[in-house]
């Protein structure tokens, strides 16, 4: 397989130099930026994850930095989900859309004053749209990517580790939450929140400097708990239903079909830009919709989609897949038609390696 050939538009992360030295074996780019993608190996780092500690390099989930009297306003303009209630170090899952109600990301949103956000982001150009929109709207608000890198602590062991290099108050955080801790002389903002089911924090690490030190002293603070280098794990996000932007979903749909119709308070989010677009489509239901899967028999890496049939019929497409070892069976997300996507509905998927008999089942595993 050929290689990517580096560049400056290829960017490191602070954390580059401690990821290499724990081994890493692969990488995907998101946001211009690596992402490892496996360390041991996928099945082999998916039990770790479940049973001990790791530190994740996701410095590739950029912020964008909202700060002025137009924040909050501009912040509301980017989103359907109601922000009036939210109050300061509190976090909100927030899908973004634009113009046609289609999804254009769906990151977190940090606020962390009445004029100042982070926005962090999923895989996508989002700081050129929000600069935009101040823009062409002559709002009061400066729209930057501040040297802000995540740096994420997930596992059962995850308080453990982060109470010995930060102190027992880390353990205090409420789940999307977040609070200021100091590392070496400097603040940094500290959620509870992350992309694993396993339970975890996202460090919001200030200053590239900053990176190694702290990812070192995480490392040695976890000798005694087996803590490891991780990284998203494409079975257990599957398992718990994370979905990836880009992957599970693009700007072709709305967040109702991507499920996340409960994040989307239409009628209140005065200002959203694409809340008329959206308003249509609350009111009429989407025609298909995110569903979990479960497919019989080995499968084969997904690395693109895969039809979804009913008979002859393409009824959907699979758009995540692997082989799940704790549910002995391949576990999936799928985008399914209305008319196919009640739980139990018996489908065919097909894969390379063939086909394979598919369930739509009511939930996630996990």
């Amino acid at each position: 397989m050929a290689l990517i050939s580096q560049s400056r538009r290829l960017r490191r992360t602070p954390f580059s130099d401690g990821v290499e030295a724990a081994g890493v074996k692969g990488y995907t780019v998101y946001n211009r930026m690596l992402l490892p993608t496996v360390f041991r190996s996928v099945v082999e780092d998916y039990h770790h994850l479940k049973n001990a500690v790791q530190v994740w390099d996701v410095a590739v989930e950029r912020q964008v930095e909202l700060r002025g009297p137009d924040a909050s306003r501009l912040m509301q303009m980017l989103t359907p989900r109601d922000l009036r209630s939210m109050q300061l170090g509190q976090c909100y899952y927030v899908p973004i859309v634009d113009e046609t109600g289609g999804m254009i990301n769906d990151p977190v949103a940090l606020k962390l004053a009445e004029d100042r956000w982070w926005i962090s982001i999923a895989d996508s150009d989002l700081l050129l749209w929000v600069k935009g929109l101040a823009y062409g709207y002559r709002l009061d608000v400066l729209v930057d990517e501040p040297d802000v890198s995540p740096l994420a602590v997930q596992g059962p062991k995850a308080d453990d580790l982060m109470a010995a290099v930060f102190g027992d108050a880390v353990r205090n955080i409420k789940f999307f939450r977040f609070g200021w801790f100091d590392f070496q002389g400097t603040s940094m903002a500290i959620a509870r929140s992350g992309y694993s089911k396993q339970g975890g924090f996202e460090i919001y690490v200030d200053g590239f400097d900053n990176g190694m030190p702290l990812w070192n002293a995480l490392m040695e603070a976890g000798k005694d708990m087996d803590v490891f280098a991780g990284c998203p794990n494409l079975i257990e996000r599957i398992e718990g239903g994370l979905l990836s932007y880009g992957n599970d979903m693009t700007r072709n749909n709305t967040p109702h079909e991507a499920g996340l119709g409960k994040f989307c308070s239409t009628q209140t989010a005065i200002g959203c830009v694409g809340r008329d677009a959206l308003l249509r489509v609350a009111k009429e239901g989407p025609t298909q919709q995110i569903r979990p899967i479960s497919i019989d028999g080995d499968i084969p890496a997904c690395d693109r989609v895969w039809p979804l049939m009913a008979g002859k019929k393409k009824v959907g497409q699979v758009t995540s897949a692997a082989a799940s070892p704790d549910f002995d069976t391949g576990v999936a997300i799928g985008m399914v038609k209305m008319t196919h996507w009640d739980e139990g509905t018996a489908l065919t998927v097909h894969t390379p390696d063939g086909v394979r008999e598919a369930t739509v089942i009511e939930k996630f595993w996990i």
